[in-house]
C-alpha cells in the first residue's frame, strides 16, 4: 500500500510510516516499523508513538493519509493514561483465549487506547484520509484495525461488559478494570463519537475485503476447470461448531454443479482456548470439518482447505489446514488415536503436521480474513 501511495503521489509525500509484522523494500520517505501481532510488542508502540507524531505534525492545509490492513489493532499500540503495553497485552490474550469475537475485542482495545478509536484522526489540523483492507466480517469501519480514523459508537460500559463475559474481572489487569470502570462512571473521556467535531475532515473507505479473496479463489478455480459457487454467507462462530453447517452448506451448494465441482467461503470464526495444544481458528475449523465428514455411501469425496490470508494463523507458521476424505483414516494408519481428543486439547496443530497436512504459505502482507475452498469431484 505504501509503494502504490508513492507511485501515484511521488514527491508530494512529505513523510510516512510503514508498520508491519514483516521487513521489506519501502519507499524513500518512510520509516519502517516490525511491530508485533496477534500481541502488540514494545516496537508495536514504538510505531504507535510515531505515527501519533507524524499526526501531530500534519499541518492545516496538509493530509493526513491512512492505508490499513487488518492487524494494525496489534501493530500499532499507544496504551491509554494509566494502562502499560503489557495489561494491553494481557487483556488482548484473555479475550483471544476466552473466544471473543473481532467486534468485541477491538471495543475494549479501543477504550484501552490513546490512538484507536478514532484517536488518530483527531490529532491533525488538516484533512484525514483513510483507506482500508477490511479483515473484519461486514466491513465496518470502526471495527477495522480498531477504529483508529472513525467515529466510535461503543462505550466504556460496552468494554466493561465485555471482559464480564469473556473471563470475568479477576482475569484481567486491575489497571484495564479500574480504566474501564472509570471510563463508565463518566471520569475517563469517551473515545471520539459520530458527531463530533474534531473528525468532520476525516473520510475513510474500504477498498478490499473478504469478498476479494473469494473472487479470485473463484476465478483461479475456474482456470482450472471446476464449476464454482460461493458461499455469501460469512463463516463466523466457534470454529468447531461452525464447521458442520459449512460442511452442510457446501455440499448443498456442490449438489447443483457438474463436476469437478469447488465452493468458495469466507468469514472469521473464533476459539475458545481450554486445551494446552497448539493450532489457531483454520487449523481447529479443519480439523472440526474432518470429524464430521466421515465417508458414506451418499457422501461425495472431497478435499477442503481453510487458510488465513495474512498466511498466519494463530501462534503458529501454518496459515492454516486441509482435509480430504482420507483424513481420518490416515490418522489411524497413523496411529493417531482419538483425533477428538486433539480438538479438546486446542492441538490441532500437532494432528495435521503428523499427517503433513498444513499449509505454510509464510506472511501475505495483507490480511482479509480467512478463505475456505471444497474440491468436489
Amino acid at each position: 500500500m505504501a509503494r502504490a501511495a508513492s507511485r501515484m503521489l511521488g514527491d508530494r509525500i512529505r513523510g510516512g510510516v510503514v508498520i508491519s509484522n514483516v521487513t521489506g523494500e519501502v519507499p524513500g520517505p518512510f520509516e519502517e516499523f516490525t511491530g508485533g501481532h496477534p500481541l502488540p510488542t514494545d516496537d508495536s508502540e514504538r510505531a504507535g508513538r510515531r505515527a501519533i507524531a507524524m499526526a501531530e505534525s500534519v499541518a492545516p492545509e496538509e493530509t493526513l493519509l491512512v492505508l490499513l490492513s487488518g492487524g494494525a489493532s496489534a501493530l500499532m499500540a499507544v496504551p491509554a493514561d494509566g494502562i502499560t503495553l503489557d495489561d494491553k497485552r494481557r487483556a488482548t490474550e484473555q479475550l483471544l483465549r476466552a473466544g471473543a469475537d473481532i467486534h468485541t475485542l477491538n471495543t475494549v482495545r479501543k477504550h484501552l487506547s490513546a490512538i484507536k478509536g478514532g484517536w488518530l484522526a483527531a490529532r491533525p489540523p488538516g484533512r484525514c484520509v483513510m483507506f482500508a483492507v477490511s479483515d473484519v466480517v461486514g466491513d465496518d469501519l470502526s471495527v477495522i484495525a480498531s477504529g483508529p480514523t472513525v467515529a466510535d459508537a461503543s462505550t466504556f460500559f460496552d468494554a466493561l461488559d465485555a471482559i464480564r463475559r469473556f473471563g470475568g474481572e479477576a482475569g484481567y489487569p486491575r489497571a484495564v478494570v479500574r480504566r474501564l470502570e472509570a471510563g463508565a462512571r463518566g471520569e475517563v473521556a469517551e473515545t471520539p463519537k459520530p458527531g463530533d467535531d474534531r473528525l468532520l475532515r476525516s473520510s475513510a473507505a474500504v477498498v478490499g475485503s473478504r469478498r476479494d479473496a473469494m473472487d479470485g479463489a473463484a476465478a483461479a478455480a475456474a482456470q482450472r476447470g471446476y464449476h464454482v459457487a460461493q458461499i455469501d454467507e460469512p463463516v463466523v462462530g466457534e470454529a468447531r461448531v461452525a464447521a458442520a453447517a459449512l460442511l452442510r452448506a457446501a455440499e448443498a451448494r456442490a449438489a447443483a454443479l457438474p463436476r469437478p465441482a469447488c465452493v468458495v467461503s469466507s468469514g472469521e470464526t473464533t476459539v475458545r482456548v481450554a486445551g494446552r495444544g497448539r493450532g489457531g481458528r483454520n487449523q481447529e475449523l479443519a480439523l472440526a470439518l474432518a470429524l464430521v465428514s466421515e465417508p458414506s455411501p451418499d457422501r461425495s469425496p472431497f478435499a477442503f482447505a481453510s487458510a488465513g490470508t495474512d498466511g498466519i494463523d494463530g501462534p503458529t507458521d501454518a496459515a492454516g489446514a486441509i482435509v480430504d476424505s482420507s483424513t481420518l483414516g490416515r490418522a489411524r494408519a497413523a496411529r493417531l488415536e482419538h483425533p477428538s481428543a486433539y480438538l479438546d486439547d486446542n492441538n490441532a496443530y500437532a494432528f495435521f503436521e503428523a499427517l503433513d497436512d498444513l499449509i505454510r504459505t509464510g506472511p501475505s502482507g495483507t490480511n482479509v480474513g480467512d478463505l475456505q475452498a471444497f474440491l468436489f469431484s
